[in-house]
């Protein structure tokens, strides 16, 4: 009968088990030096080998020739416990044993000295499954042990296992295997197996079982069933994988901004019978590693998950920023996340791509900041379109063609003439210099019509904590009268914000720059006389219309108000 390999291939000593020397090295020692404790608490990632070695470990302490603190796995005590003869050693499965009464039955039963062995030993696998009172009923044994008693303890979820519990147990965590050692030993298993496995074929299983010697295992055993060669190819394919050439050949469309290619290539994978949640899955690994090298560039190496070259990271993290990438990331998992309760999946995905690849239809935060950055990066560059020119503009820019003298009628010819500049006549000198007089508001910018303007010029001087407040039109207003700039605020918590020297500072120097004299800028709460709010607004700047007009057609905020 075929036995599957991951069964096959469990580990039958502490030097066999792969990536978790800092456990097995300590174990060992305890066993060689006839101390081994009397609850152990295994925790980790699952296929890391908790279960397995608390395996080894029951037959270690219960092997009648123990070898530098590992089983011989040949004395009768060994194989009975690893057939399952010997009664002593249980293994419990709390998921379906986590009742009160189940663990008072096992509590009754761990007083009586075993049999075949000289240690009852209880493997409670998913230990954090047990309910409160299976906890509590367990807490007493597990306090005051008999001599011939030991609990080892598994689980995958810490947290749900009780404080008590956990300081009646020496707790060893399992880390994730390194994906070198998960390769090594697959090589290992297919050259014994006879399966012809390639290297980049291991280093890609290695990866895809994200730190799980187990669910390594499986994938060879399920990649390896058509007696082929089992190759990247063999591997995509099996898996249901786009691969690595075609997740970067969709991360440049997205970087294009190419929808129909973008499109188009998803269709070709979803026709090959790849599955548009692994797709999303590598898309989301790509982007996870750009924005590493982008946030992180010196210590990104080791965070990668290994599986695409430095040319090709280095090409596609040219043309991202990192709000773009931070944009990317969140969409790709909200979507991997809603895709099991989807009506359907890959219209999911091909809407995810369609904003992926459009960032002004993502209407997030997160979209919103990266257009952001994206304006705010052409306007340092230079490189901001200017709109085109509308037909109201061209007809009001081209200059009137007079018509010629002699078409007109007489009596317009003469108005028609140019006339000769008539020269000014020389000012007479001063008595005495004019006093300084003061200066006066622009036209139009009295009250707070000006306050719009104003605000907007001010961004980029003062931090995002208060500009946001000062920014905001339906709540904040400012008025201007007498050298006074009064703002005005709805409550005492905007005017802690705003009444600081960082702020008002700025404030007073473009005053000062605007309107000339000396400025005082004060603070009020409340809302302003309606008589200052209702002034004439100001006469925008020459280039004001442009610049404006440029942002809102690069940046297509058709639903946003730029103050």
């Amino acid at each position: 009968m075929y036995q599957a390999l991951y069964r096959k291939w469990r580990p039958r000593t502490f030097d066999d088990v792969v990536g978790q020397s800092h456990i097995t090295d300590t174990l060992k020692r305890q066993i060689a030096a006839g101390r081994p404790s009397h609850a152990y608490l295994f925790t980790g990632t699952r296929g890391t080998g908790k279960t397995t070695c608390a395996k080894i470990l029951s037959r270690a302490v219960n092997c009648h020739n123990p070898v530098d603190g590992n089983p011989c796995n040949a004395c009768p005590a060994c194989l009975g416990i690893e057939s399952g003869a010997i009664l002593d050693v249980l293994e419990l499965d709390a998921a379906s044993n986590n009742g009160v009464d189940q663990v008072r039955a096992l509590r009754d039963e761990a007083v009586y000295t075993p049999a075949a062995v000289r240690k009852r030993v209880y493997i409670v696998d998913e230990v954090h499954m047990l309910s409160p009172s299976a906890f509590n009923a367990l807490l007493k044994i597990m306090e005051e042990p008999p001599e011939h008693l030991m609990f080892i303890l598994a689980t995958t979820e810490l947290h749900k296992v009780p404080a008590t519990v956990k300081s009646r147990c020496q707790q060893f965590s399992f880390k994730r295997i390194l994906p070198g050692d998960i390769a090594s030993r697959l090589t290992h298993v297919a050259g014994q197996e006879g399966i012809d496995l390639t290297d980049s074929a291991a280093a890609l299983l290695a990866r895809l079982a994200d730190g799980g010697m187990r669910d390594a295992l499986s994938l060879l055993d399920q990649c390896a069933a058509a007696g082929a060669t089992v190759d990247d190819a063999r591997v995509l394919d099996t898996l249901g994988l786009a691969g690595n050439l075609d997740t970067a050949k969709l991360m440049e469309h997205i970087a294009d901004g190419d929808t129909a290619a973008a499109l188009e290539l998803l269709g070709r994978l979803y026709a090959a019978g790849k599955d548009v949640g692994a797709i999303l899955g590598e898309l989301s690994c790509l982007t996870r590693d750009l924005l590493l090298r982008r946030t992180a560039p010196q210590g990104a190496a080791g965070l990668l998950t290994g599986g695409f070259d430095e040319t090709t990271l280095r090409t596609l993290g040219e043309r991202f920023s990192a709000p773009r990438l931070m944009q990317m990331l969140t969409l790709l998992q909200q979507t991997a996340g809603d895709l099991p309760r989807s009506t359907s999946r890959r219209t999911d995905a091909e809407l995810c791509l369609i904003r992926l690849c459009d960032v002004t239809l993502d209407e997030s935060l997160s979209g919103l900041s990266a257009r952001l950055t994206r304006l705010e990066e052409m306007m340092t560059s230079g490189g901001v379109p200017a709109p085109a020119p509308t037909p109201a503009s061209k007809a009001a820019a081209k200059p009137a063609t007079p018509a010629p003298v002699g078409d007109l009628p007489p009596w317009e010819e003469a108005a028609s003439e140019p006339k000769p500049a008539p020269v000014p006549a020389p000012a007479p000198a001063p008595a005495q210099p004019p006093k300084p007089a003061p200066t006066p508001a622009p036209s139009g910018e009295s009250g707070g019509a000006f306050w719009d303007s104003f605000v907007a010029g001010l961004r980029g001087q003062i931090s995002m904590a208060a500009y946001p407040y000062l920014s905001n039109r339906a709540q904040v207003r400012g008025t201007w009268k007498d050298g006074v700039l009064t703002v005005w605020v709805p409550d005492d918590f905007t005017k802690t914000i705003l009444n600081k020297p960082a702020v008002t500072e700025v404030m007073a120097k473009a005053a000062n720059a605007r309107f000339g004299g000396s400025v005082r800028v004060a603070f009020a709460v409340g809302t302003p006389p309606a008589e200052a709010v209702n002034a004439p607004s100001p006469a925008p700047a020459q280039d004001a219309p442009d610049a404006l007009d440029a942002l809102l057609d690069f940046g297509k905020f058709d639903n946003i108000t730029i103050n």
